[in-house]
């Protein structure tokens, strides 16, 4: 199937209720219990949504995967990947980042061992020499500031370079 067809076909289910070949918004928090004890599909629009899974099943075949995952935020996303992670694991951070995936970092993920270098991505080098045999991922862009294209944070004043006066 071509990207533009799985773009507007994928996860787009014709509605059993209704027909509709385009996904409704759910904007449901609870769902009904087939009995008492027993649950359905859905439970509680945080946990799953109809919504969310069409969305998730959209982009898992735009990227060729077998599953998508959705995420409220970009610090809801970068805190799912790195609870992946164990102590003495470290990580190479742009040295931009948007300033709560720092304090995320800072705060609360080197509290738990995870070890951080915070570099230019823009400098392979810099990069090369962060490098460690722990190093199990790298976080470039983390934060809503940044312009994909430029890497250049959208608003200054929110730049994070706070962590060098540590």
């Amino acid at each position: 199937m071509r990207f533009s067809t799985k773009a507007i076909h994928a996860g787009q289910n014709p509605d059993p209720a209704t027909g509709s070949v385009t996904v409704p918004v759910y904007l449901t928090s609870t769902y009904m219990q087939l009995k008492p004890g027993r649950e359905g599909k859905y439970v509680y629009s945080r946990t799953a949504n109809p919504t969310r899974n069409a969305l998730e099943e959209s982009l898992a075949a735009l990227e060729d995967g077998k599953i998508g995952l959705a995420f409220s935020s970009g610090l809801a996303a970068t805190t799912t990947v790195l609870m992946l992670l164990q102590k003495g694991d470290h990580v190479i951070a742009g040295d931009d980042i948007y300033g709560g995936t720092y304090r995320l970092f800072d705060q609360v993920l080197q509290n738990l061992g995870i070890q951080f270098s915070y570099v230019d991505p823009r400098s392979p080098d810099r990069v090369e020499r962060a490098l460690r045999k722990n190093t199990k991922t790298g976080c470039r862009r983390c934060g809503p500031q940044h312009n994909e294209v430029s890497r250049r944070p959208q608003r200054p004043d929110r730049r994070c370079r706070d962590h060098e006066r540590r």
